[in-house]
């Protein structure tokens, strides 16, 4: 079996729940007050017997707080505030590759790995950050700043080849010379520029942009309001003129 293919087989974490110091059922965790009160802003928008549809979001202020990855007990603390079973909320962290359930180095570089990005050059990138981090694919650098992921399509596939970092910031239009960039900024704790690497503007071609040179005109919308008021001031004034006509008579 080829490194590569056993590195894809085993690059997200394992379905199973693997009973350690730093993370098992007994390990303290709560929520911040600050979190607390986005908890209570998110429940808002579900009706009380639809609480379970808040897991995912729950579980995402979870993962921001616990640096980039949710512990077992987040889980079961997110099933008692959501009153639902500790494997409702397993179900879901254990589906979506997102949801970091071991810890991962202060950056999480997720490199996508299908078609367009491979084609591109995301091999070469890849070997970059290996080099550069001291890692491979699933493991995170000595300092605790680098975890590398390959990952599926992230959906810019026209600025290939490109990578997430911690499930947010996009960089794109990568090569090996502006990936060596970027980790060097970061481990200067510094925040490189998001989008395109090479100058271009989002995902513009390199003959820049051909269409909608101009700011198209903003459209007219109607006053609903001062309709709704114009029509009842109408009907008013049909009802008076009735009521003066009927005393005529």
């Amino acid at each position: 079996i080829s490194r590569r293919f056993l590195s894809r087989l085993f690059s997200g974490a394992l379905p199973s729940h693997r009973e350690t110091a730093y993370n098992n059922a007994n390990t303290p965790f709560d929520f911040t007050d600050e979190n607390y009160k986005e908890i209570e802003r998110v429940l808002k928008k579900y009706p009380p017997q639809y609480k379970r549809s808040a897991i995912i979001n729950l579980l995402y202020i979870a993962q921001k707080q616990c640096d980039n990855w949710v512990p077992l007990a987040a889980m079961n603390k997110i099933a008692k505030i959501l009153e639902l079973s500790e494997m409702d909320v397993y179900e879901v962290a254990t589906f979506y590759t997102m949801f970091n359930r071991e810890p991962v180095g202060k950056y999480h570089i997720q490199l996508c790995g299908t078609t367009p990005c491979m084609v591109c050059g995301a091999q070469e990138i890849k070997k970059v950050i290996e080099q550069e981090c001291g890692i491979l694919e699933g493991q995170t650098s000595k300092d605790g700043l680098f975890t590398l992921s390959e990952v599926e399509c992230l959906g810019a596939c026209v600025n290939a080849p490109m990578l997430q970092v911690n499930g947010e910031q996009i960089y794109e239009d990568l090569t090996p010379e502006s990936m060596r960039q970027l980790i060097q900024a970061w481990r200067k704790q510094e925040t490189p520029q998001e989008g395109p690497q090479v100058g271009r503007n989002l995902s513009e071609g390199v003959q820049g942009r051909t269409t909608l040179k101009t700011m198209p005109e903003t459209p007219k919308f109607r006053d609903f309001v001062k309709l709704k008021q114009e029509v009842e001031e109408k009907k008013k004034a049909e009802e008076e003129k009735k009521k003066a006509e009927q005393s005529k008579a």
